[in-house]
């Protein structure tokens, strides 16, 4: 499933700083949403763009396992020739006043 929280301008509190010059516009969407659910090759519910509700969609769950083995979301993080993390381990100021 991919989705997103679908953000209307009527959402956003009157009072927020610089609101009509940010979004003129009142029937603007911040973040559309965009939500959808999507099974191997088909989407199985949705999109919902521009509208706020619920997406629903039954998971074959005996088809899981498959699907994780065909699409390895973590796998590539788990190469050392590719990505490093360091560590600095060392006492640090968090700011400096000249």
């Amino acid at each position: 499933m991919v989705g997103a929280a679908a953000l209307s301008k009527r959402a956003i509190f009157q009072r927020f700083p610089d609101r009509a010059t940010l979004y003129p516009d009142p029937q603007e969407w911040v973040n559309p949403g965009d939500s959808v659910v999507i099974a191997p090759r088909k989407i199985v519910a949705g999109p919902m763009r521009k509208e706020v509700g619920l997406l629903y969609a039954e998971v074959d769950t005996e088809r899981v396992g498959a699907a994780r083995r065909n699409l390895d979301v973590v796998g590539h993080y788990a190469r050392p020739d590719v990505l490093q993390l360091r560590v600095n381990t060392e006492r640090q100021t968090p700011a400096t006043f000249s």
